[in-house]
């Protein structure tokens, strides 16, 4: 039966393969199940209902894309759209949190009507390569400076806005060490690096006495305090559209570029370089985002950690499957998650901050029309504190660094439409 549903003869794998590149890609990513609710509780949020809503998010996203799309592509809540969502709509705008998932929702919902039309190729063709790459790194510069803040390496100054913190105090050491350790393992290509980062670093502060071991094994927690507590007519203020559009926008090309990477990597890419079953794609990761929101937690999205499992031989949706019930597995692992202290969780957030920076490298720095308005994006988003802010300026500067260089046929038309409303909102809607 799974012969013939995943077609794995046709992609050359096994059943075996395909399980253990399973397992690879959970552990590449199952620091979520941890990070998620760290970051979101910070709203207000009940951590245990976060945790349940972040692992079945995962597992039911995970799911759609492996016996839907067929692709070895695994989903969950995404680092940058978390940090957006409590950073920025719930602690920096001031909405509440039923609000800002009332309006992941309606930004999943507008991803699925998307994804049914064949817009959806104008709009990921339509925004500059360099715009692209500058909002990954931007995001990962954003998640950068709240991993340092978490782990008290940098705090706060009258003088200079922010400075070096204690770096003899015990949670910016183990964070420092963990960080280390990451790297140390990633390079050595042992999977699940970022989850054993994590684990060490607590597992110290726990025998030092400076965090307490909460248990390791029980029921799931009550996931009542967040499932379908979204405030979808509160996420309709007109204040709320370009929060809406940004969860919308970071989506969108995000899904797009992790799509298309991954599937070039396991070589699933057609002879003209396209994606096939597109469209099942962008369906599974657009239904899952909406659902995430029904469920708890922010916008869920395809993983580019999926490609350590392809690189183990993960060719089919088989991969996915696997995922997904380790996923709901994690559900019973509760009292870990409640252990890990914000000064572990803080490496995970620093290491996939650099490697999201790397798309500044992909850059065409010899064109200064492209590569200044991507500076100028990514700096922005840490720098206001603000993933939409830094979009938002990103795109008005494209747009009339291109208009005022005599090239104004090089800025397609929705980046000038896009700039436009976000120079109306900043002017209007502050």
């Amino acid at each position: 039966m799974l012969q013939s549903y995943f077609k794995l003869a046709e992609h050359g794998t096994t059943v075996r393969t395909e399980v253990l590149a399973g397992f690879t890609t959970f552990l590449t990513m199952a620091y979520i199940t941890f990070v998620n609710p760290a970051i979101l509780s910070e709203t207000g949020m009940d951590f245990g209902a976060v945790f349940v809503a972040t692992c079945v998010a995962a597992a039911i996203g995970t799911l759609i894309m492996g016996l839907y799309a067929n692709y070895p592509i695994a989903l969950a809540p995404g680092m940058g759209l978390n940090a957006y969502f409590t950073y920025g709509v719930v602690l920096g705008m001031g909405y509440e949190w039923q609000v800002a998932l009332g309006a992941v929702f309606l930004s999943g919902v507008l991803f699925l009507i998307l994804s049914l039309l064949p817009v959806r190729e104008w709009i990921i063709n339509a925004i500059p390569r360099s715009l692209k790459m500058a909002i990954s790194a931007g995001i990962g510069l954003f998640l950068a400076i709240i991993a340092l803040q978490n782990a008290g390496i940098v705090v706060a100054s009258e003088a200079t806005l922010i400075t070096l913190g204690d770096l003899t105090a015990w949670p910016a050491i183990l964070a420092l060490l963990g960080f280390f350790v990451m790297v140390a393992l990633d390079v050595h290509r042992i999977p699940g690096s970022v989850i054993i980062g994590i684990l060490l670093v607590t597992g110290i502060g726990v025998g030092l006495g400076i965090s307490e071991f909460e248990g390791f094994l029980d029921l799931p927690p009550d996931p009542s305090p967040t499932f379908l507590q979204l405030d979808i007519g509160g996420a309709l203020q007109l204040g709320l559209v370009t929060i809406v559009f940004t969860f919308l926008l970071v989506d969108l090309f995000d899904t797009a570029g992790t799509l298309v990477g991954v599937a070039h990597r396991g070589g699933l890419l057609d002879d003209k370089g396209r994606l096939p079953r597109l469209r099942q794609a962008l369906l599974a990761d657009s239904s899952a985002s909406a659902l995430g929101a029904l469920l708890g937690t922010s916008t869920t999205t395809s993983y580019i950690e999926s490609a350590s499992g392809i690189q183990q031989g993960g060719r089919t949706g088989l991969t996915a499957v696997v995922v997904a019930l380790l996923f709901l597995l994690c559900l019973f692992i509760s009292p870990l998650a409640y252990t890990i202290p914000s000064y572990a969780t803080a490496p995970a957030l620093l290491y996939v901050a650099c490697i999201m920076a790397r798309g500044l490298g992909e850059m065409d720095w010899t064109d200064v029309t492209e590569s200044t308005p991507a500076v100028i994006t990514a700096i922005a988003m840490p720098f206001t504190y603000s993933i939409a802010d830094g979009i938002g300026i990103g795109f008005i500067t494209y747009a009339v660094i291109k208009l005022l260089s005599g090239r104004p046929a090089e800025c397609p038309i929705a980046v000038y439409l896009i700039a436009v409303l976000f120079a109306i909102k900043f002017a209007f809607l502050q």
